[in-house]
Order: structure tokens, then sequence, then C-alpha cells
């Protein structure tokens, strides 16, 4: 079996989200959004399949680096075509981002996956078939009835614990909101969640990622009051000593680094420093399922847990093929946002919850996206 063609499809979908100048989700009005599909083809026809936005699978991506390195090549070799395609990165002056890596080995996942109809998970190790969700906000924001004050993440987080979630990860203020940071808010809103949903459900805090070291390190005495899980980026990431001076001085554990760039090798220097407690990693913010599993390994070879970053099926997978993952974070959620509605592009969820709060691992062959391509096929706008 030799890999024939890598194509893009990028098409449109009704979405009600918006994305602020700083780049944070929050609802908005009905607009049309766009999504990419990337799909590799093999002689014998067989195909894997993954989303990516367009920008960050467009044409030039395709056709310089990922062409080059998959035509002709065995799709099962996903180590080795991981590599070569890891080795452009360098010489692509940024072009080449993690991003695209990811969404490249996720589609050789998905391929994989469908010619030898198992789901992902069981390719990966199989660990469980159900993962526990937490529910992850949106960020704060000035929408009355929305997440704009404290007593507004109480009423939320109760809708939440009623829906079924065992835990709940807030999402604070940020700029642009004009009050934003505001340590003493997020710390309100911090304690309003956990008199709202008692003492048995998980809390965890993402507040604002470039918090001086006093201003997080008084966050983080507070949560340890209120009795939070962790606490997570609540400083720039590229400063690891931070986290390390931070991460001495508290008990709630730190999770990270989260956006910082540098693949599995950076969370083995985190690690090495003392710079968290729980190590943080998602596939497509470190390149693919391949690197991300590679954290996960390198987290349980020193006793850790490994949290995996964000929603999708690629990163389901993955928490369903490790031990040391507690929870699949479910979001981004918001109160004027109905989650459980699927994507148009999708036939059904990729990520089920049922009432007691755990996520059920599709069964179907690939990564367990259902995907309506007679909806992609109409809403299509250009190929390449």
């Amino acid at each position: 079996m030799k890999i024939e063609r890598v194509t893009g499809t990028e098409f449109t979908f009704p979405t009600y989200r918006s994305v602020d100048s700083a780049g944070h989700s929050h609802p908005g009005p009905e607009t049309l959004g766009r999504m990419a599909l990337l799909t590799i083809t093999t002689d014998d026809g067989t195909q894997g399949h993954a989303f990516a936005p367009p920008e960050v699978i467009r044409p030039y991506v395709i056709s310089s680096y990922a062409r080059k390195v998959l035509i002709g090549a065995d799709p099962f070799m996903r180590e080795q075509i991981w590599h070569s395609l890891e080795h452009w990165q360098r010489g692509s002056a940024g072009q080449f981002t993690d991003r695209a890596l990811a969404a490249i080995e996720q589609a050789l996942w998905d391929l994989a996956g469908r010619a030898l109809g198992q789901p992902v998970y069981r390719l990966l190790g199989g660990y469980r078939d159900k993962v526990p969700a937490y529910g992850s906000t949106m960020c704060g924001d000035e929408l009355k009835g929305g997440l704009s004050t404290p007593d507004e993440y109480a009423a939320f987080a109760e809708k939440l614990v009623a829906r079924g979630y065992q835990g709940i990860k807030l999402h604070t203020w940020m700029p642009p909101v004009s009050f934003a940071p505001h340590p003493d808010m997020d710390i309100r809103a911090c304690a309003a969640v956990r008199e709202a949903v008692g003492p048995n459900v998980a809390l965890m805090l993402d507040g604002y990622h470039n918090y001086s070291r006093m201003d997080a390190l008084r966050i983080g005495r507070a949560l340890e009051k209120l009795e939070f899980t962790w606490f997570e980026e609540m400083m720039n990431e590229q400063s690891m000593d931070s986290y390390a001076w931070l991460s001495a001085q508290l008990d709630i554990p730190v999770l990270g680094p989260e956006s910082l760039g540098g693949k599995h090798h950076s969370r083995a220097d985190w690690v090495k420093a003392g710079a968290c407690d729980i190590l943080r990693a998602g596939v497509p913010g470190v390149g693919g399922i391949t690197p991300t599993l590679k954290v996960a390994h390198l987290a349980e070879s020193f006793g850790m847990d490994c949290e995996v970053h964000g929603n999708g099926a690629a990163n389901l997978a993955v928490c369903a093929a490790i031990r040391n993952c507690r929870w699949y974070e479910r979001g981004l959620l918001h109160p004027f946002l109905e989650y459980d509605d699927k994507p148009a592009y999708l036939r059904s969820l990729p990520d089920p919850m049922d009432e007691n709060g755990f996520v059920h691992l599709s069964q179907q062959p690939g990564l367990g996206e259902d995907i309506d391509f007679d909806y992609i096929e109409a809403h299509t706008v250009a190929r390449y």
C-alpha cells in the first residue's frame, strides 16, 4: 500500500462562535465558519481524514511539504513519515507549523484505523473505552446572563453538574474584556463556583496567561483553600523558571506547559526543572498523536499524570489509550451555546457524554468522526 494523493477541501458551515481580538471564542450571531478537510488516499482507495482550519493546511503547506514527503510512502510507516515531515519544519521559515504536522499525522492514524477496521484508540493501546469529562468553560465576557460575573459562573456551574460533569474548568476574564486581567475577580469566581457545586466536584482554573509571579502566587494560594484540582497556564510559558519558582511554593498541582512549542522535547525540560506537577500536551499543539503519546509516557516514567489539552476525536483517542490521564476536556462551554448540537459537517458528535459524565469512544474504524461527506461536497468553496 502506497500513498497516492494528498488533498484539501475547504468548506463553509454555520456557527454561533465569534472570536475576539485576542483569539478567544465567545457566543455571537450565526455566521459562516470555514473548515478544511485533509484527505490522504492510497493506491487501493483507502482514505484517512483530518479537520483543521484552512490557514493551517492551506495549499502551500500541502504542496510544499505534505505531498513531497507522503506521495509514494507506506502510510503505516508513521514514525518515519513524522520525522521526515518534522525535518522540513526547520527550513520552512515558520510556514510549516506543528498544527499542520499534527493534521497530517491524524489523517495517517485515521487511515490506519480504517484500513484495519479498528478505532484508533485501540491501535494506540486501548486502556479504556470511556473517559470522565470535565466541562471547560469559554473565557469570561461582558454578556449579561453569560459569563460576566462570579454569580453567573456559579449558576452555569450548577447547570454543568446537573448535566453530569464530574469536573469543571474555569477560563476567567482576559483582554480585551475591559476590566481584565483582574486577579480578585478570578478568585471571587472560583469561590462562587466552589460554593455552588460543593466539595465533591473537581475544579480547575485556566486564567489569564500573563499574570505576574506574585499575582499567580496569590491566586494559587486562594485555590489551595478552595481545594482546586490544578492551576493552569497562569504565566508566560516561555519563562520555565517562573513556573519552577511557583511550583516550589504551591501545594496545588501546577499543570503545563500548554501552549509552549518544542513538542515532547520541551516537556522533558519542564519535568527536569520541576516546573510543573502535571504535564500538558494536546495533539494539535505538539505536532500529532505520536508526540502526544511520547509526552504521556515520559510523564508516566516520572510518576506524573499527563492531561490532554483540548477536545476532539484525536485528543479523545489519546485519553482512552493511556492510563495516566484522568480527564477529557469537553468544551468550550457557555450558557448561550449548546455543545451537544453536532457540527453541520458531522452526522454525530465525536464525544458523546452520558448522564454520569463519561464520554464514550466510537467503535467506528479510524478516529471515529462520522463525517457527512455529502454536506461537505455541497458547501465546498475550494479544493487543492
